[in-house]
């Protein structure tokens, strides 16, 4: 795993596409219980290489219901999101996580853990790539059927604050999912 983690941490696979350059955020130990696959880094994590050091972050913690102390150990939580670098600025937020990231290093990445009892797959990069044909149409169907693919992956929006009005139009995820969300992860320390 360290061997793993070493690579990723000197990765240039895609660096001409990178507006800020490569600095994979990755955090992961053999003895991982939940993974987060996410996006990827946003400037502010990029800034700090602290994953989910942001306002998502926080609010991720929340839906946990965990301390950063418990969230950052990575024998808690491997932290592997789909883009290991800030991808830079799109139209209407940061831009997709690059393709290139996740075949690379994701598989190398899940072998070296032999934990886990939980993958939480947050947006619909995430979703698409790990549930394939079994995702539905649109994150809200995915999410809203995430019995469907438990016990192994629980697929979650992203916690980002500009996803407010979707939080605020479906108010049957904070009632259904997060109580089994932190069900399933209390379950697993």
């Amino acid at each position: 795993m360290q061997n793993v983690l070493e690579n990723i941490k000197q990765c240039t696979i895609c660096e001409a596409h990178l507006p800020l350059g490569p600095r994979p955020v990755v955090s992961a130990h053999p003895n991982s219980k939940v993974v987060i696959v996410g996006q990827a880094p946003g400037t502010k994590v990029h800034e700090s290489g602290i994953p989910w050091d942001d306002a998502s972050g926080k609010q991720l913690r929340k839906w946990l219901d965990v301390t950063p102390e418990v969230f950052y150990n990575p024998e808690n939580f491997a932290i592997i999101p789909m883009g290991f670098c800030y991808p830079g600025k799109g139209n209407s937020g940061d831009l997709p996580p690059r393709p290139e990231c996740a075949p690379q290093w994701h598989h190398a990445l899940f072998d070296g853990m032999n934990q886990v009892e939980l993958v939480l797959l947050i947006g619909m990069y995430a979703q698409n790539y790990y549930l394939g044909k079994a995702a539905k149409k649109t994150l809200t169907e995915t999410v809203k059927n995430y019995n469907d693919y438990l016990p192994q992956y629980l697929p979650l929006p992203h916690p980002s604050p500009r996803n407010r009005f979707w939080l605020a139009k479906n108010p049957w995820f904070e009632v259904e999912v997060l109580p089994e969300l932190k069900r399933r992860v209390k379950s697993c320390f």
